[in-house]
């Protein structure tokens, strides 16, 4: 077993999960994901996709093996420790979970009020992303007078706003055509050079095969084992 080195963000070894009592829907996954890496994340329909990010952003604990985030055990940290590691993770879902009473540029500008940012740094960067995304004419629309494309926008806009430690995005692309679908990518990238490990749950094979990442396969619940690579991931 490869020990975590200092630069792991994420590490994953011999995870299980379980529903309830149902079968495992992800068994023995193991995997280290270096900061500043970028990987999609593919497979099937019912693969265990979405259970997996979810580990990752602590909506779920496993029902078996260790999760380390930032070099910290997720199965021995203190409960009220926790919102402080979650706060450092940008999730796209693919629910959206917008809060239909808010202003698009509410929505967008609430994890940077959560973190105390003054308003002018507010009004300045959320402006700035909504106008990147295509958005800048729908800043006072509120979700449900929003296309489905253009809500999906918005929940990748709040999720970057903060330039998150690691951003997990879940089918970020479904809901737009291809020419937006690779402008997010873009913009993806961009976050990553700035340090941001990225991790993007996709079926598109034409995202995959365009942008060239590695990527990480899923079948039946197992994670296909790829070799140690200049992306960052690093079979355990």
């Amino acid at each position: 077993m490869e020990s975590t080195r200092k630069d792991d963000v994420v590490k994953f070894e011999n995870v299980g999960l379980r529903y309830g009592l149902g079968p495992e829907v992800l068994r023995d996954v193991s995997f280290n994901l270096r900061a500043g890496s970028f990987h999609f994340l593919t497979g099937p329909s019912g693969a265990g996709k979405s259970s997996l990010l979810k580990l990752m952003y602590l909506a779920h604990r496993p029902s078996r093996g260790l999760i380390s985030l930032f070099g910290r055990d997720i199965a021995t940290a203190k409960r009220n420790s926790l919102p402080a590691v979650r706060r450092k993770i940008g999730v796209v879902f693919q629910g959206f979970h917008l809060l239909e009473h808010l202003t698009a540029f509410d929505n967008v500008a609430l994890p940077l009020r959560v973190a105390g940012t003054r308003e002018s740094d507010i009004k300045r960067h959320v402006e700035e992303l909504l106008s990147w995304v295509g958005l800048k004419s729908h800043m006072d629309a509120r979700p449900p007078t929003l296309s489905g494309g253009q809500q999906q926008r918005v929940a990748i806009a709040r999720a970057i706003i903060t330039q998150p430690d690691i951003l997990l995005a879940d089918e970020p692309t479904g809901n737009v055509d291809d020419a937006m679908g690779f402008r997010l990518l873009r913009l993806f990238e961009e976050l990553n050079r700035l340090g941001t490990t990225v991790i993007v749950a996709t079926h598109s094979r034409a995202l995959i095969d365009r942008l060239g990442y590695p990527t990480m396969s899923l079948e039946n619940g197992e994670l296909t084992k790829l070799p140690s690579n200049e992306g960052g991931l690093s079979n355990v």
